[in-house]
Protein backbone atom coordinates (compact mmCIF):
# COMPACT_ATOMS: atom_id res chain seq x y z
CA UNK A 1 0.00 0.00 0.00
CA UNK A 2 1.00 3.68 -0.84
CA UNK A 3 -1.65 5.47 0.29
CA UNK A 4 -0.94 6.55 4.03
CA UNK A 5 -1.68 9.95 5.19
CA UNK A 6 -2.15 11.87 8.29
CA UNK A 7 -5.67 12.17 9.55
CA UNK A 8 -5.04 14.40 12.87
CA UNK A 9 -2.80 16.26 14.86
CA UNK A 10 -2.86 16.87 18.59
CA UNK A 11 -0.80 18.88 21.17
CA UNK A 12 -0.88 17.73 24.67
CA UNK A 13 0.92 18.91 27.88
CA UNK A 14 3.73 16.53 29.13
CA UNK A 15 3.08 16.80 33.57
CA UNK A 16 1.80 13.91 35.51
CA UNK A 17 -1.24 15.83 36.96
CA UNK A 18 -3.80 15.14 34.55
CA UNK A 19 -3.15 11.60 35.43
CA UNK A 20 -2.74 11.79 38.81
CA UNK A 21 -4.50 14.47 40.39
CA UNK A 22 -7.07 16.06 38.13
CA UNK A 23 -9.32 16.34 40.97
CA UNK A 24 -7.16 18.70 43.07
CA UNK A 25 -7.62 21.68 40.55
CA UNK A 26 -9.88 23.05 38.41
CA UNK A 27 -7.85 23.87 35.62
CA UNK A 28 -6.17 20.17 35.75
CA UNK A 29 -9.53 18.84 35.91
CA UNK A 30 -10.68 20.93 32.58
CA UNK A 31 -7.47 19.41 31.08
CA UNK A 32 -8.28 16.24 31.68
CA UNK A 33 -11.74 16.40 30.39
CA UNK A 34 -9.75 17.47 26.94
CA UNK A 35 -7.41 14.76 26.82
CA UNK A 36 -10.27 12.39 26.96
CA UNK A 37 -12.38 14.70 24.30
CA UNK A 38 -9.00 14.15 22.59
CA UNK A 39 -9.19 10.43 22.78
CA UNK A 40 -12.73 9.75 21.72
CA UNK A 41 -12.36 11.55 18.85
CA UNK A 42 -8.92 9.69 17.93
CA UNK A 43 -10.93 5.97 18.91
CA UNK A 44 -13.90 7.26 15.94
CA UNK A 45 -10.71 8.41 13.57
CA UNK A 46 -10.24 4.64 13.42
CA UNK A 47 -6.39 5.77 13.64
CA UNK A 48 -3.93 3.10 13.55
CA UNK A 49 -0.80 4.27 14.56
CA UNK A 50 -0.09 7.47 16.82
CA UNK A 51 3.09 9.10 16.81
CA UNK A 52 4.47 10.79 19.51
CA UNK A 53 7.46 13.45 19.51
CA UNK A 54 8.10 13.81 23.21
CA UNK A 55 9.84 17.07 24.54
CA UNK A 56 10.44 15.46 27.81
CA UNK A 57 12.79 13.16 26.19
CA UNK A 58 16.19 15.20 25.16
CA UNK A 59 18.70 12.86 23.26
CA UNK A 60 22.08 13.88 21.89
CA UNK A 61 23.59 11.52 19.61
CA UNK A 62 20.83 12.10 16.95
CA UNK A 63 17.35 11.00 16.90
CA UNK A 64 15.99 7.78 18.82
CA UNK A 65 12.75 6.14 18.69
CA UNK A 66 10.90 3.40 21.10
CA UNK A 67 11.55 -0.17 19.38
CA UNK A 68 10.33 -2.36 22.00
CA UNK A 69 6.88 -3.75 21.31
CA UNK A 70 6.01 -3.74 25.19
CA UNK A 71 8.09 -1.47 26.99
CA UNK A 72 6.32 -1.95 30.70
CA UNK A 73 7.51 0.08 34.02
CA UNK A 74 6.28 2.08 36.52
CA UNK A 75 7.12 5.86 36.01
CA UNK A 76 7.35 8.32 39.03
CA UNK A 77 8.49 11.82 37.85
CA UNK A 78 11.22 13.46 39.06
CA UNK A 79 9.87 16.77 39.78
CA UNK A 80 6.17 15.78 41.23
CA UNK A 81 7.00 12.55 42.84
CA UNK A 82 4.64 12.99 45.44
CA UNK A 83 2.09 12.59 43.11
CA UNK A 84 2.75 9.41 43.05
CA UNK A 85 3.78 6.94 40.47
CA UNK A 86 2.18 5.33 37.29
CA UNK A 87 2.45 2.06 35.84
CA UNK A 88 2.68 1.94 32.03
CA UNK A 89 2.99 -1.02 29.48
CA UNK A 90 2.70 0.39 25.96
CA UNK A 91 1.69 -1.57 22.49
CA UNK A 92 4.73 -0.19 20.05
CA UNK A 93 4.61 -0.60 16.41
CA UNK A 94 8.06 -2.23 16.51
CA UNK A 95 7.95 -2.17 12.41
CA UNK A 96 7.35 1.04 11.99
CA UNK A 97 9.89 2.46 14.66
CA UNK A 98 12.36 0.35 12.61
CA UNK A 99 11.57 1.74 9.22
CA UNK A 100 11.21 5.01 10.44
CA UNK A 101 14.95 4.85 11.61
CA UNK A 102 15.65 3.68 8.17
CA UNK A 103 14.03 6.21 6.70
CA UNK A 104 15.91 8.76 9.03
CA UNK A 105 19.69 7.29 7.80
CA UNK A 106 18.21 7.46 4.27
CA UNK A 107 17.72 11.38 4.84
CA UNK A 108 21.30 11.89 6.33
CA UNK A 109 20.48 11.46 9.87
CA UNK A 110 21.93 10.40 12.80
CA UNK A 111 19.18 7.77 14.44
CA UNK A 112 18.84 4.60 16.48
CA UNK A 113 16.26 2.41 17.64
CA UNK A 114 16.12 1.93 21.56
CA UNK A 115 14.79 -1.36 22.92
CA UNK A 116 16.02 -2.81 25.95
CA UNK A 117 14.05 -3.81 29.35
CA UNK A 118 13.14 -0.87 31.95
CA UNK A 119 14.57 1.75 29.35
CA UNK A 120 12.78 4.82 31.17
CA UNK A 121 9.89 6.00 28.84
CA UNK A 122 9.68 9.90 29.25
CA UNK A 123 6.54 11.63 30.82
CA UNK A 124 5.50 13.38 28.29
CA UNK A 125 5.34 10.55 26.55
CA UNK A 126 3.92 8.41 29.47
CA UNK A 127 1.20 10.88 30.06
CA UNK A 128 0.08 11.26 26.03
CA UNK A 129 -0.27 7.49 25.91
CA UNK A 130 -1.83 6.85 28.96
CA UNK A 131 -4.65 9.17 28.57
CA UNK A 132 -4.86 9.50 24.62
CA UNK A 133 -4.46 5.11 24.64
CA UNK A 134 -6.08 4.19 27.11
CA UNK A 135 -6.90 0.65 26.28
CA UNK A 136 -3.74 0.39 24.07
CA UNK A 137 -5.61 -0.39 21.08
CA UNK A 138 -3.58 1.78 18.75
CA UNK A 139 -0.13 0.45 17.92
CA UNK A 140 2.46 3.81 18.77
CA UNK A 141 6.07 5.17 18.31
CA UNK A 142 7.54 7.61 20.52
CA UNK A 143 10.47 9.88 18.73
CA UNK A 144 13.19 11.74 21.41
CA UNK A 145 13.54 15.32 20.94
CA UNK A 146 17.06 16.10 19.97
CA UNK A 147 18.98 19.01 22.00
CA UNK A 148 20.78 19.99 19.07
CA UNK A 149 18.35 19.59 15.86
CA UNK A 150 17.04 23.09 14.30
CA UNK A 151 14.77 23.28 11.63
CA UNK A 152 15.94 22.01 8.61
CA UNK A 153 16.76 18.31 11.06
CA UNK A 154 13.63 18.39 12.68
CA UNK A 155 11.94 18.88 9.31
CA UNK A 156 13.70 16.23 7.42
CA UNK A 157 12.80 14.37 11.09
CA UNK A 158 9.18 14.80 10.28
CA UNK A 159 9.19 14.22 6.50
CA UNK A 160 11.05 10.51 6.99
CA UNK A 161 8.43 9.53 9.11
CA UNK A 162 6.00 10.52 6.72
CA UNK A 163 7.98 8.63 4.01
CA UNK A 164 6.79 5.74 6.36
CA UNK A 165 3.17 6.65 6.73
CA UNK A 166 2.60 7.01 3.17
CA UNK A 167 4.46 3.39 2.20
CA UNK A 168 2.97 1.42 4.52
CA UNK A 169 -0.77 3.02 3.89
CA UNK A 170 -1.51 3.46 7.79
CA UNK A 171 -3.67 6.33 9.33
CA UNK A 172 -1.63 8.01 11.50
CA UNK A 173 -2.04 10.43 14.49
CA UNK A 174 0.84 12.89 15.09
CA UNK A 175 1.30 14.09 19.28
CA UNK A 176 3.34 16.81 20.19
CA UNK A 177 3.81 15.94 23.82
CA UNK A 178 5.36 19.70 25.27
CA UNK A 179 4.23 22.87 27.41
CA UNK A 180 3.50 26.31 25.98
CA UNK A 181 5.63 28.53 28.53
CA UNK A 182 7.67 26.31 30.37
CA UNK A 183 8.70 28.60 33.55
CA UNK A 184 7.82 26.55 36.38
CA UNK A 185 7.42 27.67 40.27
CA UNK A 186 11.25 26.53 41.74
CA UNK A 187 8.84 26.24 45.39
CA UNK A 188 6.09 23.90 46.40
CA UNK A 189 2.73 25.33 45.98
CA UNK A 190 -1.02 24.82 46.72
CA UNK A 191 -2.81 23.33 43.81
CA UNK A 192 -5.31 25.72 44.21
CA UNK A 193 -2.67 28.52 43.48
CA UNK A 194 -1.29 26.89 40.76
CA UNK A 195 -1.66 30.00 37.63
CA UNK A 196 0.77 30.79 34.68
CA UNK A 197 3.90 31.74 36.10
CA UNK A 198 3.83 35.68 34.09
CA UNK A 199 1.46 37.46 32.67
CA UNK A 200 3.94 37.89 29.99
CA UNK A 201 3.82 34.03 29.52
CA UNK A 202 0.21 33.94 29.70
CA UNK A 203 -0.11 36.72 26.84
CA UNK A 204 2.79 34.66 24.76
CA UNK A 205 0.37 31.22 25.30
CA UNK A 206 -2.66 32.87 24.28
CA UNK A 207 -1.31 34.50 21.51
CA UNK A 208 0.30 31.04 20.14
CA UNK A 209 -3.60 29.25 20.65
CA UNK A 210 -5.10 32.03 18.33
CA UNK A 211 -3.14 31.29 15.80
CA UNK A 212 -3.63 27.14 16.97
CA UNK A 213 -7.11 27.91 17.01
CA UNK A 214 -6.79 29.33 13.24
CA UNK A 215 -5.26 26.51 11.98
CA UNK A 216 -2.14 28.50 11.27
CA UNK A 217 0.16 25.87 12.20
CA UNK A 218 3.13 27.06 10.35
CA UNK A 219 2.82 30.66 11.52
CA UNK A 220 3.96 29.20 14.79
CA UNK A 221 6.42 27.57 13.78
CA UNK A 222 7.59 30.75 12.07
CA UNK A 223 7.61 32.26 15.17
CA UNK A 224 9.40 29.50 17.02
CA UNK A 225 12.76 31.27 18.08
CA UNK A 226 11.07 33.78 19.16
CA UNK A 227 8.86 31.99 21.41
CA UNK A 228 11.79 30.38 22.67
CA UNK A 229 13.56 33.78 23.36
CA UNK A 230 10.73 35.07 25.07
CA UNK A 231 8.70 32.41 27.22
CA UNK A 232 10.97 29.34 27.39
CA UNK A 233 13.90 28.32 29.73
CA UNK A 234 16.53 27.89 27.24
CA UNK A 235 17.20 24.15 28.18
CA UNK A 236 17.25 23.42 24.15
CA UNK A 237 18.79 24.97 21.24
CA UNK A 238 15.56 25.91 20.05
CA UNK A 239 11.66 25.14 20.71
CA UNK A 240 11.11 22.77 17.86
CA UNK A 241 8.14 20.66 18.47
CA UNK A 242 5.82 22.75 16.30
CA UNK A 243 8.72 22.63 13.54
CA UNK A 244 7.89 18.99 13.69
CA UNK A 245 4.32 19.09 13.94
CA UNK A 246 4.40 21.59 10.95
CA UNK A 247 6.68 19.37 8.45
CA UNK A 248 3.98 15.89 9.69
CA UNK A 249 1.39 18.58 8.14
CA UNK A 250 3.16 19.81 4.76
CA UNK A 251 3.89 23.64 6.73
CA UNK A 252 0.47 24.58 6.26
CA UNK A 253 -1.27 27.32 7.60
CA UNK A 254 -5.17 26.30 6.68
CA UNK A 255 -5.59 23.37 8.95
CA UNK A 256 -8.68 23.46 10.98
CA UNK A 257 -7.75 24.31 14.67
CA UNK A 258 -9.56 23.71 17.99
CA UNK A 259 -8.16 24.77 21.60
CA UNK A 260 -9.50 22.41 23.65
CA UNK A 261 -8.27 23.11 27.02
CA UNK A 262 -5.48 26.04 28.37
CA UNK A 263 -4.58 26.07 31.82
CA UNK A 264 -1.37 25.92 33.96
CA UNK A 265 0.44 23.15 35.34
CA UNK A 266 3.08 24.19 38.37
CA UNK A 267 3.18 27.79 36.40
CA UNK A 268 4.14 26.35 33.09
CA UNK A 269 1.38 26.66 29.87
CA UNK A 270 -0.54 23.14 29.74
CA UNK A 271 -3.16 22.95 26.18
CA UNK A 272 -4.89 19.64 24.61
CA UNK A 273 -5.22 21.07 20.92
CA UNK A 274 -6.88 19.54 18.05
CA UNK A 275 -5.55 20.41 14.22
CA UNK A 276 -7.44 18.25 11.32
CA UNK A 277 -6.31 18.45 8.63
CA UNK A 278 -9.52 19.53 6.38
CA UNK A 279 -8.59 23.00 5.06
CA UNK A 280 -10.43 25.73 6.91
CA UNK A 281 -10.34 28.33 4.10
CA UNK A 282 -8.20 30.66 5.48
CA UNK A 283 -5.09 31.47 3.09
CA UNK A 284 -2.17 29.48 3.15
CA UNK A 285 0.31 31.78 3.90
CA UNK A 286 4.04 31.41 2.29
CA UNK A 287 6.19 29.26 3.34
CA UNK A 288 9.63 31.04 3.79
CA UNK A 289 12.10 28.57 5.43
CA UNK A 290 14.87 26.21 3.17
CA UNK A 291 12.36 23.61 2.43
CA UNK A 292 14.92 20.81 3.04
CA UNK A 293 14.77 16.57 2.19
CA UNK A 294 18.31 15.30 3.66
Amino acid sequence: MSNGKLIGSYIVPVHPHTVLAPEKNEGWGRLREAFDTAAQRIKDSEADLLIIYSTTWPSIIGHQIIADPNPEWVMVDHDFHDLGSIPYSFNIDEKFAHAWNDANEKRGLKSRTVAYHGFPIDVGSVVALKLLNPDNAIPAVIVSSNVYANRSETTVLAKACMDVVKATGRKAVAVTAMSLSNRMFTTPIEPKDDRIHSLKDDEWNRKILEFLGEGRLEDVGQLSRTIHQQIRVNKVVAFKPMWWLSGMNQNRNDLTGEVLAYEALHGAGGAVVHLDPTPSGTGDKEYDEDDVEY
